[in-house]
This record gives C-alpha cells, sequence and structure tokens, in this order.
C-alpha cells in the first residue's frame, strides 16, 4: 500500500508538471497598454452588434459575423461537416471566434492571409489571431492535468513496486479531435481564383473586458498580380461592432 501510495504521489507530480503552461502562454495575449494586460484573455461572453457585416471592394466580397457560443455548439456538432469529430467546440470562453466568407467575385486571382488579421478595442489594445498551436496549448494547460492522471491510474497495474503504467502515456499526444476541429474549420492562407466562395472560423483572445467597441480588421488581400506574380493592390476591410459584456 505505501508503494502505491507513493505512485500516486508520482503520478500527481508528474501530472502537474504537464499542467505548467506552454511559453506561447505566456507571452503578452495584447499589444497595448501593460495595466490592461490582466484585463484581456478573460472568460467573457460578448454580445456584439451588429451580428454581422459585410463589405465589398474591387470585386472581392467579405462577411465578417460574430461566432457566438451557440453558434459554435451548433456548427460543431454538425456531423454532416466534421463527421467522426463533431462534438464540443474546440474554443474557450477567452476566445473571441469570427465566422470569416470571403468570396472573389473579382476576374482576378487574390490572396488571404488569416493570420494577419487584426482586433482592435476602443482600449488601445491590439490583438492578433490564435493559431492552432495556441489553442491547442491553451487546451492542454486547461485539461492536461487531470486527463493524463486519470489515464495513468486508469492503465496502472500491479508490479514489482506495487503497480506499474506505461510510460508512453506521460508523453500525451494532442487531442486529435480538438486538433481536427480547428484544422478543418480555421481559415487557411493561400490563393483564391475568381469564383471562389472561402469560408472559416479565426479566433482571438478577448479583448479587455472593459471594451466597449471592437474593430475586425481584414488586412492584407492581395490581388491584381504582376507577370512577376507580384500583387500590385492591397485591400483591407474595416468592420466595427459595438461590444457589451453579457
Amino acid at each position: 500500500m505505501r508503494a502505491v501510495a507513493w505512485g500516486v504521489v508520482v503520478l500527481m507530480g508528474v501530472s502537474g508538471c504537464l499542467g505548467r503552461k506552454s511559453s506561447l502562454l505566456l507571452e503578452r495575449q495584447a499589444r497595448g497598454p501593460l495595466d490592461e494586460e490582466r484585463t484581456v484573455a478573460t472568460a467573457v461572453t460578448w454580445h456584439l452588434k451588429p451580428l454581422s457585416q459585410t463589405q465589398t471592394k474591387q470585386g472581392v466580397e467579405i462577411t465578417v459575423t460574430h461566432a457566438t457560443p451557440p453558434y459554435l455548439r451548433d456548427l460543431f456538432n454538425n456531423k454532416a461537416i466534421f463527421g467522426p469529430y463533431a462534438g464540443a467546440s474546440p474554443y474557450f470562453p477567452e476566445h473571441l471566434v469570427f465566422y470569416v466568407k470571403v468570396a472573389n467575385r473579382s476576374d482576378q486571382r487574390l490572396r488571404l492571409s488569416p493570420e494577419e488579421f487584426i482586433v482592435v478595442d476602443d482600449r488601445g489594445n491590439q490583438y492578433s489571431t490564435v493559431s492552432t498551436d495556441y489553442v491547442t496549448a491553451f487546451a492542454e494547460y486547461k485539461h492536461g492535468a487531470s486527463t493524463t492522471t486519470r489515464g495513468l491510474l486508469e492503465n496502472a497495474s500491479p508490479g514489482y513496486f506495487g503497480f506499474s503504467f506505461p510510460v508512453g502515456k506521460l508523453v500525451a499526444s494532442k487531442p486529435q479531435g480538438r486538433f481536427a476541429l480547428l484544422q478543418q474549420s480555421g481559415l487557411q492562407s493561400g490563393s483564391l481564383y475568381p469564383g471562389v466562395v472561402y469560408d472559416g472560423l479565426v479566433a482571438f483572445w478577448n479583448p479587455a473586458s472593459t471594451a466597449k467597441v471592437l474593430r475586425v480588421l481584414v488586412t492584407n488581400v492581395k490581388t491584381n498580380f504582376n507577370a512577376n506574380n507580384e500583387p500590385t493592390l492591397s485591400l483591407e476591410f474595416p468592420f466595427e461592432f459595438d461590444a457589451v459584456k453579457q
């Protein structure tokens, strides 16, 4: 029994290490005043007005819609879209998510770079997109410790020193379901040819909880490529939302 007790202590110690924050999460979540940093990336539910907006420039039509928690729940539970990976939303209350649809109604190819999209609040903070790596790291920090400990204990078996467990479990892989949902739903960089309609999700850390106005900037949409495959035009689409914390 003493050996088992020590084994449990070891497992809890290991799980505690696995629950530590990734270096990605130690970065500042916004570019803005230092005294605002503690108010960003917190669990906040936003109500944005209007819910959705559409702009068209140079034959490029872009729609930005606030992806509310009910919207995300319904989307990710849709087995017709996600098949066996359908389930809970991979995002957290600390994230602000938008559904973005891009319709290339021009006669030119365009290049989309969602990683350069920006949110700016009226508190002087600027937010970059949150990549799959950030969301996965956050999920592992929030749930990794308890999940790993439970998995190790469930797979423990009697051994010479009281019990043994599979060492491979200590190096837990990323949950494939969450990773698959993020990859399949996310708006990705690349070229869109005339007539193509492309949509997906873009996520940010939650803005400062005291923010009242948010601007979503769909930036650096490149088009009008010359013979050297160099864009001669870069478009920006600013969308402004009134923000109310629920």
